[in-house]
């Protein structure tokens, strides 16, 4: 099967700077024109080049032509948050997902444009590094940083499509390749990650200076959120040997304080493995150019109280969009005692704002917005918050390993133990022994609003019987397993016919 992939033509590799993963990781810099093979000789070039693969990742929250911040779209196929917004028609793609009945013009279209783009980046950066030019040094950190942000985009497209075209060497005229089934694409990808594993390339952790790149710590959370969710067990002794080497190391460990994790003092903190990293420091993301220019994130706009009267550290006059109201029954899935609640939950049920759809009063505390999150940003605010995306923790480590310990006949000892780490760390008593339902579960309190939830239910077969109707009239279908990949945008499919969408 073929596919025209038609973003290619977009995907021009635009130039940036990176001097360090920070700030200065995500200014600009226009290349001068040169020819290809005249312009990447010198490491400071190569390194432009595999700037311009990182850049994707900020693009989806706003990307010039929809949101599809990889939150949101998460979170509301599962069962922790509404899909909220003025009224159900906001941001139509997001309801009709949230119900299960999402179409090729209801899709999440840009994610697919977003990520082929930086597949097409990566591709870029390997073909420079193997001209030879450079340090081989510098030439061999950067392949391995672009096939690890490659997986990395692939294993996205995966989750949420399935059934993709593959690729590994940039396309040609007419840009066809071909469409794997989802199984396919795993086996590729998972072969290519063991072999990046395989290189000890990459840095366990990162310097300070260098945080926001790929490493071989990040290259084990997504080998186990891979084999995990394909079920793979055959390579689950492996994944438990990743987490177990990550859990023996001293570059990692729990933040004593979970509410510290979501400031911005917390960002890179010793229970990170991986963000994406956004910054409203002379911000330059706008309206017009959000997937061009470096900066913030809007997603703190998306998800928060509309025409907010000013107080809990957000300024009068500071207005959100209302998008992704957690549930009442979530707040109430916590104990009283569990110090994640009230880090996890905004809960301003008794302030006055303008209500909007589905809302509940109550939002994620995590990425919530605060005037000192975009005051250095001096345009476009609500676009420009510098709250980073945590994709690993320490936390889903030790969770992992219990897990996978359980699934290949481990010490449950050992495992409790792992768990227990995260349970206490929430104010929580220890439990004595542990099944995959207590594990399920912590993990479900643990990430809400980390976009884990919805695939931990698929991939434990447990989301035909729990994403089912709510009682408010709002979800009226039920996941199906059909459901477990979304469809591809009709744009695609007029692209190239031959192009077989998925059994919706």
């Amino acid at each position: 099967m073929k596919k025209h992939i038609s973003i290619i033509a977009l995907c021009a590799a635009a130039a940036f700077s990176l001097a360090s993963c920070t700030d200065d990781f995500l200014e600009v810099k226009k290349p001068d024109g040169e020819p290809l093979e005249e312009y990447y000789t010198t490491d400071d070039r190569l390194y432009e080049a595999l700037t311009s693969a990182y850049a994707p990742l900020h693009w989806p929250d706003w990307d010039n032509k929809a949101y599809n911040d990889l939150t949101i779209d998460a979170e509301i196929l599962g069962d922790d948050f509404w899909v909220g917004g003025e009224h159900a028609s906001d941001n139509l793609h997001w309801h009709k997902l949230f119900n299960f009945d999402g179409n090729g013009n209801n899709t999440l279209a840009t994610l697919w444009t977003d990520f082929y783009s930086g597949i097409k980046r990566c591709n870029d950066a390997i073909k420079y590094c193997s001209w030879g030019n450079g340090t081989q040094e510098a030439r061999t950190s950067i392949d391995a940083q672009a096939r690890l942000l490659r997986v990395y985009y692939y294993n996205i497209l995966w989750h949420y499509y399935g059934n993709v075209p593959f690729y590994l060497e940039n396309l040609s005229m007419p840009y066809t390749a071909p469409q794997l089934q989802a199984d396919e694409i795993y086996d590729n990808l998972i072969v290519e990650l063991e072999d990046i594993i395989a290189s000890k390339v990459l840095p366990l952790r990162w310097k300070a200076a260098e945080a926001g790149r790929v490493s071989q710590a990040m290259a084990y959370m997504l080998y186990a959120e891979m084999v995990m969710y394909q079920n793979d067990t055959a390579r689950y002794p492996q994944a438990l040997s990743y987490m177990k080497e990550l859990i023996a190391s001293s570059d990692y460990q729990l933040n004593p304080d979970f509410a510290a994790i979501w400031k911005e003092s917390g960002e890179w903190c010793e229970e990170s493995i991986f963000e994406i990293n956004y910054n409203d420091d002379q911000a330059q993301r706008d309206w017009g150019d959000a997937a061009i220019n470096a900066g913030g994130t809007v997603l703190p706009t998306l998800i928060s109280p509309n025409k907010w009267p000013g107080g809990d550290g957000w300024n009068t006059g500071e207005d959100g969009w209302g998008f992704l109201p957690m549930r009442v029954e979530t707040y109430d899935m916590f104990a009283a005692n569990d110090l994640r609640r009230d880090a996890t939950c905004w809960d301003v049920r008794g302030v006055e704002y303008t209500n909007r759809y589905q809302d509940t009063h109550i939002w994620l505390a995590k990425y919530r917005p605060f005037s000192e999150n975009n005051k250095d940003c001096p345009g476009s605010k609500n676009l420009n918050y510098n709250n980073n995306k945590r994709i690993y923790r320490y936390a889903e480590t030790l969770l992992n390993a219990a897990e996978l310990l359980l699934a290949t006949g481990g010490s449950n000892s050992e495992a409790t133990g792992y768990l227990n780490q995260v349970r206490q760390r929430a104010g929580l008593d220890a439990l004595g022994s542990i099944t995959d339902e207590d594990i399920l579960n912590e993990r479900h309190l643990e990430f809400v609003g980390e976009g884990k939830r919805y695939f931990d239910l698929v991939r434990t077969g447990n989301a035909a019987t729990t994403l089912v109707p709510d009682k408010y009239g709002y979800r009226t279908n039920s996941w199906t397993p059909n459901k477990k990949h979304i469809p591809l945008a009709q744009s695609e499919l007029d692209a190239d016919p031959t192009l077989v969408q998925n059994n919706y």
